[in-house]
């Protein structure tokens, strides 16, 4: 795997941050060249530094390499992307002087998402947004660039709508979810709170996904988006799952459509060809009466695909349906990983 791309992990000890390094190792693109933690943990082996959670070992290939600071004048030159899975706290301040340093950054993080010249992008959904970055370069003058990855609910959310939205047109989407404690990080809901208890409140998680759902299925207009017309009303829960984001979705269509129109339209939504990271099917559906279930389904497609079921339409244009997806991977690294397989195949590195 000769001549890969050298990058950067930035957050790498975190649950996110583990997630990418085990996603990229042995990849067939992309070499770890650097990993970025905080201040107690650089200057450590990472196999020393990380608390590694995901089974196993962490891989050998980066085991021995020492962690670096996350500051944008410690990334090495050599490095051509950066991956960031900083927390939103810190990501700012960080992945604005590594784009000005010159470096691309595909970003986990949540600040800039909504800027209109940062594109914010799930592959097979939008991919044309990336032509943002010729506005964002000459509007900001930075040499590098910054791409979001979206919230995680949002991404499973939306790849089960994109294919709705284009066949029968949508008016209006209510979802409640039940989030796994994965989503708020390793450290991030106490065992106290979660066990034998559905948590009915995740800071800011709502507005995420009603305003990140219109930009990604909206509509490039030269230098912005201009956002989906439909409207979107979001409830997000807490459940304790480990992983697995489960939503059940009322969508209200804009044109008549029978249940077998709306199941030809999630198995004729295609993938990406050619990309390590990318799903043969990012829509998988279950006819199962009991299905998805978080346990049997969160794996699907390597963590890539959504998953859905339990689908009935009230009338010929109210659509119920649950979707089921993996957090950490579509929701969170994969993705992530996935907008810059698509950069690299396309000379946007």
């Amino acid at each position: 795997m000769a001549d890969r791309v050298k990058v950067a992990v930035l957050g790498a000890t975190g649950l996110v941050g583990q997630v990418f390094v085990k996603l990229l190792s042995g990849h067939p693109f992309f070499e770890i060249a650097y990993l970025a933690a905080s201040e107690r943990s650089a200057g450590k082996r990472y196999v020393e530094a990380v608390n590694w959670v995901l089974g196993g070992d962490p891989p050998g290939e980066v085991a021995d390499l020492t962690v670096g600071l996350v500051k944008p004048d410690a990334i090495p030159g050599d490095v051509e992307l950066v991956f960031s899975a900083l927390p939103s706290s810190v990501a700012l301040d960080v992945e604005v002087g590594a784009a000005r340093r010159g470096f691309t950054v595909v970003s986990n993080a949540s600040p800039l998402r909504l800027e209109a010249d940062v594109p914010l992008i799930i592959p097979e959904i939008n991919w044309d947004h990336i032509r943002l970055l010729e506005v964002q370069r000459r509007r900001r003058g930075w040499r590098g660039a910054i791409v979001k990855n979206s919230n995680c609910t949002t991404a499973i959310l939306t790849l089960s709508l994109k294919p709705l939205l284009d066949r029968f047109g949508l008016e209006e989407v209510f979802v409640s979810t039940m989030q796994a404690v994965s989503g708020a990080g390793y450290r991030g809901v106490p065992s106290v709170a979660i066990i034998d208890n559905i948590i009915p409140f995740i800071r800011n998680e709502e507005e995420k996904v009603m305003n990140e759902s219109r930009k990604i299925l909206g509509t490039l207009r030269g230098d912005h988006v201009e956002p989906a017309s439909f409207r979107i009303y979001a409830t997000c829960t807490r459940a304790p799952v480990i992983n697995g984001h489960m939503e059940t979705v009322y969508a209200r269509l804009a044109r008549s459509a029978s249940i077998e129109d709306v199941l030809a339209a999630w198995e004729e939504f295609r993938g990406l060809e050619g990309l390590p990271t990318a799903p043969a099917k990012p829509v998988i559906v279950r006819r199962e009466a009991d299905r998805p279930q978080t346990r049997l389904d969160r794996d699907a497609g390597g963590g890539m695909s959504v998953s859905v079921g339990r689908y009935t339409l009230y009338s010929e244009r109210l659509l119920r349906y649950i979707v089921l997806g993996h957090n950490l991977v579509r929701g969170a690294a994969g993705n992530t990983i996935l907008i810059a397989e698509m950069m690299y195949r396309e000379g946007l590195l």
